[in-house]
């Protein structure tokens, strides 16, 4: 009997401990607008004046209030990047953050800083779309999104410039806006496709001098601290850059374990099969290997989610989401399939910090929701990821091939 007592007070006190919990809340908050809207969208001259008042909108969010969060970049343990920058008003954060991955790289291998172009890979990236919409006749994707091994097979095939050799800008813009030049191309397309018109040489003819219009025409040669070189010559002489020393970690279970596969998302239009799955468990313990050797990455998911702030640049996940002992290959694969984890957004993985036995992940933006903070904020430009929150919401990661060699020994040829 008196055993019998004991337990259920043994009980009832770790009940008690478990409820005494605090838990997560929410707010709905309203929508304001941030630097997407005051700085991006007046620069391209795209808000217009209008006569009845702006709608309110909110959001059902996570209530970061008076929460101890690690969100200052000088807490972190950092890799030598450049500043974040932004992608303005184009859908090519695949690049932006696979190009700053590529420069830490050039830094890491041979200690020089150099601003890689961005849009002379997104302009021959359009150009590779377009060659496949001929090709598979109106069937394949033509779009804005890519993912970030595109950055390595557009080095491949066409090399890399220096950012002061091909910016992209014209017309004195500050930021970059894609919107007229994607609806341009698209139409075009479309009317390819009408028409059955299917002349490949014509067809990129067309899709570049639309281009050239509004981005410039990239150049086949050019002159870098007093040499001459091709973007072929300066990838593999001065960046000393290898694509194909660069692999892609994934993890979702609606793929084999441990094969290559393909990553099943639009943005892969080219239909790449160069994915390493890898359970969850495998997953985390190669990104944390690999950063806290000094390797970046270039990471990619889900960032629509209500414990993401824009306030704080904080990303967690709430307890009244899942709590964190529930994150795993099932709950992570079953917000992909019904499509609440999404392959959304292409960040740079720059820093890492252990915090309360738990490692905490300094991301490089370039996206405008990192810069709602304001130009003299520590956080603008960066924002600052749980644990949690890789595990449950970002699906895939970029890295040089030495960081990861462990998990590549175990998959069959």
């Amino acid at each position: 009997m008196k055993r019998n007592i004991l337990l259920l007070a043994v009980l009832l006190l770790a009940a008690s401990s478990v409820w005494a919990q605090p838990k997560d809340k929410a707010v709905f908050k309203e929508y304001q607008p941030g630097f997407y809207q005051n700085f991006i969208l007046k620069d391209i001259s795209q808000v217009k004046e209008k006569q009845n008042p702006p709608k309110v909108h909110k959001r059902f969010v996570m209530d970061q209030s008076g929460m101890d969060l690690p969100n200052d970049p000088g807490l972190y343990k950092q890799q030598w990047h450049f500043p974040p920058v932004s992608q303005g008003n184009t859908g090519t954060c695949w690049c932006f953050s696979t190009t700053s991955m590529y420069e830490s790289e050039v830094y890491r291998l041979t200690g020089q800083k150099i601003k890689i172009s961005e849009m002379f890979t997104v302009y021959w990236e359009y150009v590779e779309k377009a060659r496949r919409f001929v090709r598979e006749r109106g069937n394949s994707l033509f779009a804005e999104g890519s993912e970030s091994n595109a950055v390595g097979r557009i080095y491949k095939k066409y090399g890399a410039v220096p950012e002061e050799v091909y910016s992209g800008l014209t017309g004195g813009r500050k930021f970059y806006d894609h919107g007229d030049m994607f609806e341009e191309m698209n139409t075009y397309l479309q009317s390819v496709r009408k028409a059955n018109a299917w002349n490949e040489e014509e067809v990129i003819a067309t899709i570049r001098a639309i281009m050239d219009h509004y981005m410039g025409t990239p150049p086949e040669q050019f002159t870098w601290k007093g040499k001459t070189y091709t973007p072929k010559q300066f990838l593999h002489d001065v960046l000393k850059i290898n694509p194909d020393d660069y692999v892609d970690i994934l993890s979702y279970e609606q793929q084999p374990f441990w094969q290559q596969v393909e990553y099943e998302v639009p943005d892969n239009w080219w239909h790449s099969k160069d994915y390493y799955n890898v359970p969850l468990e495998v997953f985390m313990k190669a990104l944390n290997e690999a950063v806290r050797k000094g390797y970046t990455v270039a990471i990619g998911g889900d960032v629509s989610e209500p414990g993401f702030s824009r306030e704080t640049n904080v990303a967690l996940i709430p307890d009244w989401d899942i709590p964190s002992d529930y994150i795993n290959d099932d709950a992570r694969q079953f917000r992909f399939s019904n499509k609440t984890t999404t392959d959304d957004h292409g960040m740079h993985l720059v820093g890492w910090l252990e915090k309360d036995g738990q490692m905490w992940y300094l991301i490089k933006d370039s996206s405008s929701g990192s810069r709602n903070v304001g130009k003299d904020d520590k956080k603008f430009g960066y924002y600052f990821f749980s644990t949690d929150y890789v595990k449950l919401k970002m699906m895939d990661f970029a890295v040089h091939k030495d960081a990861v060699r462990d998990i590549l020994k175990k998959f069959s040829k």
